[in-house]
């Protein structure tokens, strides 16, 4: 991972389409990938439609990056990348821990160890590294209020003074961020910048401000924000980023980055929208059966209701499948292609259920069209999915199923193939 050096120290006002940004990560629950250098556009494109990442960590800021130059590091691309749905994690990794072992690091400027004036000097650092990187920052259009992430590698806690400045580097590096309008977060390894940090606040609560979120590097392969180096009520609920392997190839799309996986619950988590009522009635089922002229019923209101919408159907939502509910039946198969019988089919059925705007959806969307899709699956596929508005497990083995019977890629990710088998009512 890495990014773009920003040499003055001053702080530089977005411009007002920079400032017109999301606020990042926001409210999310799923997978992000981290890579030296900020992929390029076209990687980024592949990955969206067919990875299940939503976040991408990027080194924004610290002369100790390993990749300081960034090639595709810019405004516009953060402004593309957030506008397509990605969330950020912008990093820096400035002076390290006096005690690091890393030979890189030992020739570079290291956080002082004086513990004069309760390390003054280290929280000075701390202090200056914050206001670099917030420049940064808004240079590159990332929004007040977003998280910005400090790297500090791994060291040895044991040692009295280096673990003093390292906490009162991060202590200053917080508070800095708050006066200037971010959150602070802080990337570590779980058994030495982690695990010191929640020592910290275990043992001398109020001593040293905390970062508002972790992450947490603990290479366990499990994709859970969970790590036995840190308290399980420690930056909970949603305040916690899991880098759970470390270093390895992976390929989407035909497009292959070497990267470090990661798992999160940030902000609230992903929140499903306030629902939409529809006509006033229910339009959510697990199971969806087919309607003739003449049914009653529930379902009956749900499809009226659903036509409705389509402005095929003009009359009351009663629930009971009269002459008026037949013609606008006819009227929506054949208008959207679908074999005209005047019966809500499950294929009917598919299709209006999905019908609408055709955003890219996977693990970890909370938006209106998720409920579209599970709605559609349950018809298409018999998926038996609760209607939560929320993109779970449940629901990307459902997609990933139906891609399959489709002859799509299985990808688990709603892009616009799967939305154009949906809609025209393919099962």
């Amino acid at each position: 991972m890495s990014l773009v050096t920003v040499a003055t120290g001053a702080l530089v006002l977005a411009t007002p389409a920079q400032a017109e940004n999301r606020v990042t990560p926001g409210n999310f629950t799923g997978y992000g990938f981290d890579q030296c250098v900020a992929p390029t556009q076209t990687a980024m494109d592949s990955w969206l439609t067919s990875s299940p990442y939503w976040a991408v960590g990027i080194y924004i800021s610290g002369d100790s990056r390993g990749c300081p130059t960034q090639p595709n590091l810019t405004p516009a691309w953060v402004s593309t990348q957030l506008g397509n749905g990605w969330r950020l994690l912008p990093l820096t990794v400035g002076p390290q821990a006096w005690c690091t072992t890393r030979e890189r690091y030992l020739q570079q400027v290291r956080i002082r160890p004086d513990p004069t004036t309760n390390y003054a000097e280290a929280r000075e650092q701390g202090r200056e590294e914050a206001a670099k990187t917030v420049t940064a920052a808004q240079v590159l259009g990332i929004s007040a209020g977003s998280t910005l992430w400090y790297d500090i590698e791994a060291f040895d806690i044991s040692r009295t003074q280096c673990r003093a400045s390292a906490i009162g580097f991060l202590s200053a590096w917080t508070n800095r961020l708050h006066a200037l309008g971010y959150v602070s977060g802080v990337y570590s390894s779980a058994a030495s910048g982690i695990k010191m940090l929640d020592d910290a606040n275990a043992y001398t609560p109020g001593k040293h401000a905390m970062p508002d979120q972790v992450w947490i590097a603990d290479w366990n392969g499990k994709a859970d924000i969970h790590s036995p180096y840190v308290r399980s009520t420690s930056w909970m609920p949603h305040k916690r980023v899991h880098q759970y392997l470390g270093d390895h190839n992976e390929t989407y799309g035909g497009v292959t980055i070497n990267v470090d996986s990661n798992y999160m619950s940030l902000g609230r988590g992903s929140v499903a929208p306030r629902s939409r009522l529809s006509c006033g009635v229910g339009i959510d089922f697990r199971d969806y059966h087919r309607l003739h002229q003449g049914d009653t019923g529930d379902e009956v209101k749900a499809a009226q209701c659903l036509l409705k919408r389509k402005g095929t159907y003009d009359g009351d939502v009663h629930g009971s499948f009269d002459r008026r509910t037949y013609r606008a039946v006819v009227d929506y198969q054949a208008t959207h292609g679908i074999e005209v019988t005047g019966v809500v089919s499950l294929r009917t059925w598919t299709a209006i259920l999905s019908a609408g705007p055709e955003p890219v959806l996977k693990y970890g969307s909370a938006k209106y069209g998720v409920s579209r899709v599970q709605r559609a699956l349950n018809a298409a596929v018999d998926a038996h999915l609760p209607i939560t508005g929320v993109y779970d497990a449940s629901t990307a083995a459902a997609v990933g199923m139906y891609q399959a019977d489709r002859g799509l890629p299985r990808t688990s990710v709603v892009a616009t193939d799967t939305w154009a088998e949906l809609q025209v009512g393919n099962r």
